[in-house]
């Protein structure tokens, strides 16, 4: 205890001193909770987060851009980085690929414009704060943006008597983004439209425009890739404008509005959403609607550190997905077509990371957004006759395993959204267990997916069983008795791949003899590995739906509790010539970084040792959240990374995200209330809850004792009070009858 008790000590004050690095101290008037989110979180190491205006679930996400770096550099910014090569208007939050990064704006004197140089910039000259970020360029021209839901508002200021110019690039791209068809139109002297269509991560992508400046063009420059032509308009593979302005004081303010379907739908986004020219007032108002969001969940932690950690998650997690339809409705679908809405449509949907914590986490904070993140996951299948895997901007990636949409959707409608669309739903799901591609055809033939038959079998197996389990419960619900049965029996299908000898989840070939040679410790990064993105260390644990089956498979709890300790225990170092980058956040073979792990350390409540959970929970959580560029240990992954911390801090979190349970383990706060619904509040509180004391003695839901290890989101949605009573040593006798373990699919042996 002495040696945890010393490193979390260090780590809190690490947390202090980066709170007084990155934000300055706050008056008692200045201590609203979008005053404590830092937009930087995430943007440096691997977070590949970005630090732009962007309202909550937006469509603009108006960022700088560093040009085209490497991997890091994927939401278009790092923070390494000390050159802006523009600001642009789509971004992507934490993925693991890059693209967008449309429409791309840059101040420039008259002298330098048609050069285009990347600007030097000093993070000492720039700040982020919810739907405002400002930068003071080194040749001294300020930057300041802010957004609408569908508009970016610019406002550079040039120092007295400079001729203003501004570069517009429709052939700016990172490495993962190809323009095919750009065009710049000069309509008037103070509006100028187009559009940019282009190739990556998203096969066909459509931006359309409309841009505004607050003063005449007095010239511009129009260029054909890389050529100047005549005229007022220009149509290229990569076009680009220079205009110049007059000298004067006042601030040179653009308004850029964005659709996917056309220039029109441009045009009425700027009509609706700025119809004037008052900077502040568009900046204050983004500023209220953060704090709206933020407001949903109210807390205070056992040290004032770590608030800005907290919000800056719950602000990362209220980014995507992002609005895609214009205010007519309209957005580009897929087969390339333009289509019109009566819901808001949204796009990005990262569902291989989001299914397991941020949907969950949005059915509770999003309830008014809900049914149209749901409608538009069922667009897809109207358009496709599939699911979206995961969707960008009108295309399917098909990027990552599984078809996770389908426990999106089960969550959902289990805890009772769109009840008239159940049976279309369930239609939606099974049409997506029944598909030939992507390894769904050898998982019906032989029970699992061969190793020797396709690449990821092992996580593609877990993985569908689990999404299978979800379609069940939704056929059990609709009275579907065969289809529940059926679909239960494939829930199963995990069963094969475990290996009682070495208790891992394997590559088992069509013959069903094991994939050799093994090594739990092997990492291939591509198609030809059996995990993805992990080793068998990390996947063999995603049995969300029946931890029950799967302890009763290694025999007994005590050889199930043996391994998960190991897992945290044994050396971190990989083997393989591919590892991939994504593996990161170790303690030991756990790996916070990457999605697969995040409901590891929550198993021990399965196994009668809660306080295993609540130990390696605080672990994970003081180590691996920092208030600092750097501060996450992984991807951000479009929320994901942040709704993990949001839910743990809270002191509970959904392992088996369809079920609708939250299993307990140590909570950060002392006190959090959580508006569930309009005159309802879920009221947390932690007696005695510090640093040292991170165990829980007792827990009371609604002023009676808790003995479960758990609470459900019927319990949470009425509103009540949840109290936790906290410790320094380990209670081993609550939380560890069979009673109290949270509910699995098999029965204990």
């Amino acid at each position: 205890m002495t040696k945890s008790y010393f490193f979390r000590c260090v780590l809190l004050l690490g947390a202090l001193v980066s709170s007084c690095v990155f934000r300055k101290a706050a008056s008692p008037q200045e201590q609203a909770l979008a005053n404590k989110v830092n937009p930087f979180i995430g943007t440096g190491g691997h977070g590949h987060t970005y630090p732009g205006a962007v309202m909550p679930f937006g469509m603009v996400q108006l960022s700088p851009d560093n040009g085209t770096q490497g991997w890091d550099w994927c939401s278009g910014y790092h923070y390494s980085d000390s050159l802006i090569a523009g600001f642009s208007h789509t971004h992507l939050s934490g993925t693991g690929i890059g693209d967008l990064c449309d429409i791309s704006v840059m101040p420039y004197y008259a002298g330098a414009v048609e050069k285009k140089a990347r600007q030097k910039f000093s993070h000492q000259q720039e700040t982020a704060t919810p739907g405002l970020y400002t930068v003071t360029l080194e040749n001294k021209i300020k930057v300041a943006l802010t957004a609408t839901e569908r508009v970016g508002f610019h406002q550079y200021t040039f120092p007295k008597d400079s001729v203003k110019a501004i570069s517009l690039d429709l052939g700016f791209a990172i490495n993962w983004d190809k323009p095919t068809e750009t065009k710049i139109t000069l309509v008037n002297d103070t509006l100028v439209t187009g559009y940019r269509k282009s190739t990556g991560w998203a096969n066909q992508q459509w931006v359309y425009f409309a841009a505004v400046f607050s003063e005449p063009v007095q010239k511009q420059v129009l260029k054909r890739n890389g050529q100047s032509v005549a005229g007022k308009e220009v149509a290229a593979e990569k076009a680009l404008a220079a205009f110049y302005f007059a000298p004067g004081e006042k601030p040179l303010l653009l308004k850029v509005s964005i659709s996917s379907a056309s220039v029109d739908g441009a045009l009425q986004n700027l009509k609706v959403e700025i119809p004037a020219w008052d900077f502040q007032r568009v900046a204050t108002s983004g500023k209220a609607k953060w704090e709206g969001e933020l407001q949903k969940i109210q807390a205070s932690f056992v040290h004032p550190a770590m608030d800005t950690v907290f919000y800056s998650a719950l602000y990362h997690s209220f980014v995507a997905p992002s609005l895609f339809s214009d205010v007519k409705g309209q957005y580009k679908g897929h087969r390339d077509t333009v289509r019109t809405a009566n819901f808001n449509r949204y796009t990005v949907f990262s569902l291989w990371d989001t299914f397991r914590a941020a949907h969950p986490l949005y059915t509770i904070t999003q309830p008014n957004r809900m049914p149209d993140f749901l409608n538009s996951l069922m667009r897809s299948y109207q358009e496709l006759g599939l699911l979206p895997v995961w969707e960008l901007s009108g295309n399917e990636t098909n990027t990552m395993t599984g078809y996770h949409a389908v426990p999106v959707l089960a969550d959902a409608l289990l805890k009772g959204y769109l009840p008239e669309k159940a049976e279309e739903m369930y239609q939606a799901m099974v049409a997506s267990a029944s598909q030939n591609i992507r390894g769904t055809d050898f998982y019906r033939t032989y029970g699992y997916i061969p190793a020797d038959k396709d690449g990821f079998s092992v996580t593609k197996t877990l993985e569908y069983a689990f999404d299978d389990w979800c379609i069940a419960q939704v056929a059990k619900k609709l009275g579907k008795q065969t289809d529940y049965q059926k679909y239960r029996q494939r829930a199963l299908s995990y069963q094969p791949l475990f290996d009682a000898k070495t208790l891992f989840m394997r590559g088992k070939n069509a013959d069903g003899h094991w994939k050799e040679p093994f090594d739990p410790f092997y990492s291939e990064h591509g198609d030809k590995g059996t995990y993805i993105e992990g080793t068998a260390w990390q996947h063999s644990w995603f049995v969300p739906h029946d931890v029950q089956g799967l302890i009763n498979l290694f025999g007994s709890e005590q050889r199930f509790v043996q391994h998960l300790d190991s897992t945290f225990n044994v050396t971190s170092q990989m083997t393989g010539e591919n590892v991939s980058p994504d593996i990161s956040g170790l303690i030991g073979q756990y790996a916070h970084g990457n999605e697969p792990s995040h409901h590891i350390a929550y198993l021990y409540n399965y196994a009668g040792q809660p306080w295993k959970t609540q130990a390696r929970v605080r672990q994970i959580m003081d180590q691996l959240y920092r208030n600092h560029p750097d501060g996450l240990s992984g991807n951000e992954d479009c929320g994901q990374m942040s709704a993990w911390y949001v839910f743990s801090a809270l002191g509970f979190y959904p392992v088996n995200p369809s079920d609708g349970n939250y299993v307990l383990g140590s909570p950060l706060v002392t006190q959090a209330r959580i508006q569930v619904e309009k005159n309802k509040v879920f009221e947390i509180s932690a007696e005695n809850n510090s640093a040292q004391n991170i165990y829980v003695q007792q827990v009371f839901l609604d002023g009676k004792p808790l003995t479960r290890s758990y609470i459900t989101h019927a319990e949470l949605m009425q509103g009540g009070t949840l109290k936790f009573v906290m410790g320094p040593q380990p209670n081993k006798t609550w939380g560890t009858s069979p009673q109290a373990y949270p509910p699995s699919m098999s029965e204990k042996k």
